[in-house]
């Protein structure tokens, strides 16, 4: 990606508001990757954020050129837990971490994560370790599993 004028501010850095609108994109390019988009709608899902958080590192300035590296960290029955990491480089400028759900178009039902790591993967599989700083995000956000 590159930072276009419409994402920065009076202070000429990237606003933290189009950080946010940047990582949508990227979740969404993600979901795009993995084949996802046909499964979901077959099913009539769709992914919203249940909470997020920021780390800025360094200004990303006009005209600048980025990545947005989008990854799956683990899940619990609530929720899918990613890392969004803006680099250029090997020079890392944030880091976003989401909390996302999905819910069912029409009646609003959440599905449970495992259910839809199952659709989107093909199969089962138990979800990696949660980083323990994350977990701890989740649960003082009150969206991490209950259980």
């Amino acid at each position: 990606m590159r930072v276009l004028p419409t994402d920065i501010d009076l202070y000429l850095h990237v606003n933290n508001g189009s950080y946010l609108q940047m990582m949508d994109v990227a979740r969404s390019n993600y979901i795009a990757d993995i084949g996802g988009f046909p499964k979901l709608q077959a099913r009539s899902w769709y992914p919203v954020v249940a909470a997020s958080t920021m780390t800025y590192r360094r200004s990303l300035t006009l005209g600048q050129r980025f990545e947005i590296t989008t990854r799956v960290l683990g899940w619990d029955e609530r929720v899918v837990y990613l890392e969004q990491v803006f680099a250029r480089g090997d020079t890392q400028y944030a880091r976003g971490v989401v909390a996302g759900r999905f819910l069912t178009r029409g009646s609003g039902e959440r599905v449970p994560a495992p259910r839809v790591v199952e659709a989107l993967a093909g199969d089962a599989l138990p979800s990696p370790e949660v980083p323990a700083d994350v977990l701890g995000w989740a649960r003082a956000q009150d969206v991490a599993h209950r259980g």
